[in-house]
């Protein structure tokens, strides 16, 4: 069962997120900001994580605490539903194509965060939700989860497309990381026998 359920309550935010890795990509998503439940809910389907999140944040300050401590929960999450990491595929990428948008994506579950953020966006908003939270969202989700991360915009000019074609390369690089390789026989897959520390 890889499942992980984290219960996050500070004076800016309450979240309760629940993730199942061998899941379907059914999602329920409520943060508040209408376009990062939008990305959110691309990163489910397309992962095939079920997907649990209800975020209650102080938006009447601005965006950033809620789109932060959403992030942070998720890879917390994740993190709890990768166990030990025994079996997985550990390693992860997608190139995700969009109209005209291609974006490329590379993750390791290393233990090790870090994010290399090679994108950006020539607008101010997506709907409501501010563009430069973008890279911040991901950058929270790799340090909370652990893993290092590659984002990388080839080309794109639609800046709708453009966010959501990294969101849905993080799915599908994240699904093909988490996934359990079953000629690993569970074994953890470094020579150091662990991932990370």
């Amino acid at each position: 069962m890889r499942r992980g359920l984290i219960e996050r309550n500070t004076s800016e935010t309450a979240i309760r997120v629940e993730v199942d890795l061998d899941g379907t990509g059914a999602y329920e998503v409520s943060t508040g900001i209408g376009f990062l439940d939008h990305m959110i809910e691309q990163f489910s389907r397309h992962s095939l994580i079920d997907l649990r999140m209800k975020v209650e944040g102080d938006l009447h300050i601005d965006q950033h605490h809620t789109t932060e401590d959403s992030a942070i929960a998720l890879g917390q999450a994740l993190l709890q539903a990768l166990g030990d990491k025994g079996g997985i595929g550990r390693y992860g990428q997608a190139y995700s194509p969009m109209d005209e948008t291609l974006v490329r994506v590379a993750l390791d579950i290393s233990g090790r965060p870090y994010l290399v953020w090679r994108a950006g966006f020539s607008q101010e908003k997506l709907g409501e939700w501010d563009t430069e939270l973008v890279e911040h969202w991901f950058h929270s989700v790799a340090q909370a989860c652990g893993i290092t991360l590659h984002v990388e915009l080839l080309y794109g000019s639609n800046n709708h497309h453009i966010c959501e074609a990294i969101y849905k390369g993080f799915a599908r690089a994240m699904r093909s990381a988490a996934e359990l390789d079953p000629r690993k026989g569970g074994s953890v897959p470094s020579t150091k026998g662990q991932l990370g520390g």
